[in-house]
């Protein structure tokens, strides 16, 4: 029998929220992973942006 696959964990992305207001060209964007089950709000994680140079604070999209 096949093992039954965790519908908890789903795939999804992440922002910059300072790049918008910035004026810099480009848009940083991460995909990761969530446990829907244990984090049921938006996902807040500190990552490079590689256009802006700099660690800044990406919030989970739709």
């Amino acid at each position: 029998m096949a093992k039954k696959k965790n519908l908890a964990r789903q795939t999804i992305h992440v922002e910059c929220t300072e790049q918008k207001g910035s004026g810099v060209p480009g848009m940083s964007r991460y995909t990761t992973t969530k446990n829907k089950r244990n984090t049921t709000g938006r996902l807040e994680l500190m990552k490079y942006n590689p256009f802006l140079r700099r660690h800044t604070l990406h919030r989970e999209i739709k």
